[in-house]
């Protein structure tokens, strides 16, 4: 019989320290990581638990011996401090962010806030807490396509190319990439960047695109669409996200970017369409039905017409190719959101309406 405690247990894991544990990608990681990396690992989920973070999506690792939740702001250098002196890092894996680009319009200095100041001061206690001693360290900074601005109808997005965000969500991720890179240049700091297009999935707040749509459908209200629809994004499943994520962590080169994306560009409106058939077939309503909830609203300011991501340095060096299909991806998403309806009523309750008037004011009118 072994002598060992729980507590050494935990002693005997290497802690990791992820932000935004809470969140849509995060959550999906937090989850990753705790089952995955069992007896390796002890993650410890950072969160300040704002509108978009959710306990509901880690109850199935919240009792797990390598996990534990602190509540709390990444801009809070203080206790950024006592965590890493509490734990002794020896990863960071940086996902918390404000990640909506029409709330960054209503509201860019919480953007300035979270994802500047924040990272920074995660930057810095992750630099004075290893005080040069970098072997087996890691920095990994999660951040958007988005940085790289708006493409025509040719081109993708690489490593290389010029930044040129054009929202304050997308300037202030940019700002954060580049304080990383600073680090990295200034103090040796071992970091590392990912670039990521679209996701989508379960547990994504319903203020972007998929599950807000999803959420009307259901509920039979007006389904907003900015424009006429056009704008192109590339789609990728939540779960190859983090499994790249994964990958990065550890094995991934410290200084260098990698992009990850989906391989499959489809415009707004195609998006929106194929979840109207998609739900009309799972909750048997007559084909078409959902489409009429269709309604174009005034274009998002500085709306962005197209992103398109070239992973190839991704696979080129660790191997990775998204898995999921977008047919199968949006199946997966379309099955999950009608059978957690208790989980969407949660969060859209409270706030989320009131955000929701603000945003499409007059559109359930119409």
């Amino acid at each position: 019989m072994s002598s060992k405690s729980p507590e050494d247990d935990v002693l005997s894991r290497k802690a990791i320290l992820v932000t935004g544990g809470a969140g849509f990608i995060g959550s999906h990681l937090v989850r990753r990581l705790v089952s995955t990396y069992k007896e390796l690992y002890h993650i410890v989920n950072l969160d300040k638990l704002s509108y978009a973070g959710n306990l509901g999506n880690l109850r199935e690792v919240e009792d797990q011996p390598n996990y534990e939740l602190c509540r709390g702001d990444i801009a809070d250098l203080g206790l950024l401090k006592e965590l890493f002196a509490l734990h002794q890092f020896v990863g960071v894996i940086h996902l918390a962010a404000e990640t909506h680009v029409d709330r960054s319009i209503t509201s860019p200095c919480d953007f300035i806030h979270t994802n500047v100041m924040g990272t920074t001061c995660l930057l810095q206690a992750a630099r004075e807490a290893w005080q040069g001693d970098f072997a087996g360290k890691s920095f990994y900074h999660v951040s958007t396509d988005e940085v790289y601005g708006s493409l025509g109808d040719d081109g993708v997005f690489i490593e290389t190319t010029p930044y040129a965000p054009r929202s304050p969500y997308a300037a202030s991720k940019a700002s954060s990439d580049h304080l990383v890179r600073a680090f990295f240049h200034t103090y040796g700091l071992p970091v590392k960047i990912s670039n990521c297009s679209n996701n989508y999935g379960p547990n994504q707040f319903p203020e972007k695109l998929i599950p807000l749509c999803l959420n009307n459908i259901v509920q039979q209200r007006p389904i907003p669409v900015y424009g006429k629809g056009l704008n192109v994004r590339d789609w990728l499943y939540v779960e190859d996200h983090v499994e790249a994520i994964d990958l990065v962590y550890h094995r991934g080169r410290p200084g260098e970017t990698y992009n990850i994306g989906g391989d499959c560009e489809v415009r707004n409106i195609d998006i929106v369409k194929t979840l109207c058939q998609l739900g009309d077939q799972a909750l048997n309503r007559t084909e078409g039905f959902s489409e009429k909830l269709i309604r174009f609203v005034e274009d998002r300011a500085g709306h962005d017409f197209r992103y398109a991501i070239d992973f190839s340095k991704l696979h080129k060096e660790l191997g990775w190719s998204p898995r999921t299909s977008l047919s199968e991806g949006l199946r997966k998403t379309v099955e999950w959101y009608l059978a957690n309806q208790e989980w969407v009523e949660a969060i859209t309750s409270g706030a989320y309406q009131d955000y929701y008037k603000h945003q499409y004011a007059g559109l359930e009118k119409r």
